[in-house]
């Protein structure tokens, strides 16, 4: 048998053996290939019907098709024939390194991923998170940047966030506004208690319901000290607390009752 016809019946052999294997590779990899688009495409709907911040959409697309291919590709791969253990044990060893290098940054992403799939703040909201107060700027995939009331910027990563707690200010439509003011032993509560009423009804801001109260939570050292609650809109929280402490301190003087301080006295022997 010449080389020519050994080549052409070596040939005959491998595309016998190999030529099904490959057909039936193409076709689950374009079959494959439009699975993962289905899917991913769908994954994308979902998380817009869900609202999921837009920055994140592209990204985790991405990332779970780039994931899907991967495998894909792999398992094309086994059906030619060829073995690819050691190939799935280097990227193993790559992914591990790679994962232990960068863990801190993907405990970032996850919280990221989190706190966007979850909602606990959103933009333009209040929050206390990891000690610090100011109100959210922006919502990244790994860290969420706040501006605090003296307009600073506070850059927190994500993943301290997603697992501490949270105090989120703007949640709800109402909050309770908390506030202390004491007079003198010597004054009359009766006519304290009453003008402290008169300054909330005069303030439209303060909501009828629930009803404000007003009580005689301490007796302190030096003064008679009240207890005032109100409610009010959230964002006539500050505006109230503030505004209410300077009429109060107005009223008090124009009516004569007194705001004391602490005494010390010292007697000689």
């Amino acid at each position: 048998m010449s080389n020519t016809e050994l080549a052409i019946t070596r040939g005959k052999e491998l595309i016998l053996t190999y030529g099904p294997k490959v057909i039936g590779a193409i076709v689950v990899l374009i079959v494959g290939l439009w699975v993962i688009r289905m899917l991913v495409s769908s994954m994308a709907r979902l998380m817009r019907k869900r609202e999921v911040d837009p920055s994140l959409v592209p990204f985790v697309r991405g990332l779970v098709g780039a994931i899907l291919k991967l495998g894909l590709i792999i398992s094309v791969i086994q059906m030619i024939g060829v073995e690819t253990t050691s190939f799935i044990a280097v990227l193993g060893a790559m992914g591990l390194a790679i994962g232990m290098a960068l863990s801190g940054t993907l405990q970032n992403f996850a919280g990221g991923v989190m706190i966007l799939l979850f909602k606990p703040y959103k933009v333009g909201d209040f929050i206390d998170a990891q000690g610090h107060t100011g109100t959210v700027h922006s919502i990244q995939i790994f860290n969420t940047v706040l501006k605090t009331p003296d307009n600073k910027t506070v850059i927190l990563p994500n993943a301290p966030i997603s697992t501490g707690a949270i105090v989120n200010f703007s949640t709800e439509p109402q909050r309770r506004v908390d506030m202390s003011f004491g007079i003198g032993y010597d004054d009359d509560i009766d006519a304290a208690k009453r003008t402290l009423q008169e300054l909330i009804d005069a303030d439209d801001r303060i909501l009828k319901d629930p009803a404000p109260l007003i009580v005689v939570g301490e007796l302190a050292d030096s003064s008679v000290n009240f207890t005032m609650r109100v409610w009010a809109k959230a964002a006539d929280y500050w505006g109230i607390y503030f505004d209410m402490h300077e009429r109060v301190k107005k009223t008090f003087d124009a009516k004569g009752i007194s705001i004391p301080f602490p005494q010390v006295q010292m007697h000689s022997t």
